[in-house]
């Protein structure tokens, strides 16, 4: 599995918080940026990069930090294959994951605390899709609007 991390400003620091405790546990990590803080820089173009990415195998996910979560959740769900949304605490997490194979988790860095944000990434990354055939309904009739 490749992780990509992607930030805008106000996100920024957040992710590479969180990008520093990833590289420590020895995850193959793909940092899509901002590389540096630019409060001048467009969160439609860090959520694109890394949703494509995200979508070219089934095993990636992806991590989207910006102020509140809003425009890169609506800018990753445009892209087919794309399954991303806020986080909200480790046990949304753990139902998006395993009922909805979130794929990217979004989140909202004005607020949120590390604390929670480091329990939501390790949910996101250890809970498995469970492919019961409910969910897996659910999921083709959403491939079906994407196409």
């Amino acid at each position: 599995m490749k992780l990509f991390l992607g930030a805008d400003h106000r996100g920024f620091y957040l992710k590479e918080d969180i990008k520093e405790v990833l590289l420590k546990k020895g995850l193959e990590v793909v940092d899509v940026g901002n590389h540096e803080y630019d409060q001048n820089d467009d969160y439609p173009d860090f959520a694109r990069s890394l949703a494509e990415q995200v979508v070219e195998d089934v095993s990636n996910r992806g991590i989207v930090f910006c102020g509140s979560g809003a425009g890169v959740s609506i800018t990753a769900n445009k892209i087919a294959g794309a399954r991303a949304c806020i986080g909200l605490s480790r046990e949304q997490v753990e139902y998006a994951r395993g009922d909805d194979d979130l794929n990217i988790l979004v989140v909202a860095a004005d607020y949120v605390n590390r604390e929670s944000v480091a329990e939501m990434v390790e949910v996101f990354l250890t809970t498995g899709f469970k492919a019961e055939e409910r969910h897996l309904r659910r999921l083709e009739k959403i491939k079906q609007l994407e196409k």
